[in-house]
């Protein structure tokens, strides 16, 4: 499906919308226009704005750039406004506190977050925070990186390569710092698994440090970590300013992995149903926008600017595009490891890869190894809104999945995680926190 961004210069829309706003709002969202150039009618907004939170990282671009192309009002959202938080502590905290209480109502956020929250596992006094997501963000594209001191060991996807120098610095005292950006999140979970796949117990060879994203770099310059797992452009920074090399994208852990989602607060979505619809429609939109290849360039200038990331754009265009300076003598063009928005049903929330994201954390200790998996995806995941907003979006059939589930998924180690028998997969890990 290819969207005409010009049919309404965002300037006129926004003049037009400070003059009738709830007039604007009304027929914004009753008009929306399909591939056979017809409009489709599209239930109004119950409310104008919502306050979406960010972090940093170019998977959040569908966020920034449904607000930079005025996507939001395109849909009768005007008032949607995208703000930056300071670190994935930050956005959990922002989120318990809603919109309505100077927080946020809904975020860029890692997949695995609202989960935690919906079941209380890291909000203050155990407290639940019922959660929603409403699509997936991006699939593949984070990367582990490690100090350059570790460059000799040849370390790449094969993790076993570090175990005898980390072992050697334990040895004379010293901690061997393995960073992520939030407990039980994303990139806790791409790292333990890389390293438990090398033979390397996360949770006993090596210290695990909590570091929010925008701060990886500088904490590896000075010295506070080994190695950290992340999403870009931290990872192509690093090597841009020769302070590590990247072992290896988490694409080649596991080709076409979910990463983040759009997540919001339950009561919320409950409550501005027809809004929320609205703010996916502006996501989805955004989504397309950014799979093309001819938009990657102006994608890096607008994320690089200072209300956004604030880096140089050659940050972050390099690995949007498949090009990878892995910073050791590795350097490979135009490989399908870049990030995917749209492409490969990547925006879809597939209840299979929530599956996944819980047996691992059961596999860490997060949740009882008792957790009734599909009970849980089936409160959070909210495929259904993104079925039906894809509907009124006009989305091509071939875009849509038939099923919830993308079927069994393989690791680069050989293991294979079935969503219908999450226990044999767990089984079949030697080492794990949950026995």
């Amino acid at each position: 499906m290819k969207t005409d961004f010009t049919a309404a210069p965002v300037g006129t829309r926004r003049e037009f919308l400070k003059k009738t706003a709830s007039t604007a709002a009304i027929v914004l969202a009753a008009r929306t226009l399909l591939p056979s150039g017809a409009y489709a009618a599209v239930a109004t907004p119950e409310v104008t704005g919502a306050k979406l939170g960010f972090i940093a990282l170019t998977d959040a671009a569908a966020l920034v750039i449904a607000k930079e192309k005025g996507l939001f009002e395109k849909h009768g959202m005007p008032d949607v406004e995208v703000l930056k938080q300071a670190s994935w502590g930050a956005t959990r905290d922002n989120l318990v506190l809603g919109g309505a209480s100077n927080g946020i109502d809904g975020a860029h956020i890692l997949t695995p977050m609202p989960y935690l929250m919906h079941t209380g596992k890291v909000t203050q006094n155990n407290v639940p925070v019922p959660m929603s997501i409403l699509a997936r963000l991006n699939t593949d594209s984070q990367g582990i990186s490690v100090a350059k001191e570790y460059a000799e060991t040849g370390v790449q996807l094969d993790a076993s390569k570090l175990k005898e120098a980390f072992a050697k610095k334990k040895a004379s005292g010293k901690e061997v710092s393995a960073a992520m950006t939030f407990p039980g999140g994303t990139h806790d979970l791409w790292i333990r698994y890389w390293l438990a796949a090398g033979g390397i117990d996360p949770d006993k060879d090596v210290s695990t440090i909590v570091v929010p994203p925008p701060q990886m770099v500088a904490n590896m310059k000075v010295g506070n970590m080994d190695v950290f797992c992340v999403g870009e452009p931290w990872n192509e920074q690093l090597v841009n300013q020769g302070i590590g090399f990247t072992a290896c994208t988490t694409g080649e852990i596991w080709k076409g992995h979910p990463e983040k989602a759009l997540g919001m607060r339950a009561d919320w979505v409950e409550k501005n149903p027809n809004a929320a619809k609205a703010i996916l429609m502006a996501v989805m939109e955004a989504q397309m926008w950014c799979e093309s290849m001819d938009n990657k360039e102006e994608m890096s200038t607008i994320l690089g600017k200072r209300q956004w990331f604030n880096v140089p754009p050659k940050d972050v265009v390099g690995r949007l595009k498949g090009d990878i300076n892995y910073g050791n003598g590795r350097l490979v063009t135009g490989t399908d490891l870049y990030m995917k928005f749209w492409k490969d049903h990547a925006s879809y929330p597939f209840k299979s890869h929530d599956s996944w994201f819980l047996a691992e954390n059961i596999r860490w200790g997060k949740f009882a190894p008792d957790t009734d998996i599909k009970a849980l995806v089936d409160q959070v995941n909210r495929e259904d809104l993104w079925r039906a907003a894809a509907a009124d979006l006009g989305v091509a059939a071939a875009d849509i999945p038939a099923s919830t589930s993308r079927g069994p998924e393989t690791f680069f180690d050989g293991k294979v995680f079935d969503p219908e028998n999450p226990s044999a997969y767990l089984d079949s890990l030697s080492i794990k926190a949950a026995s």
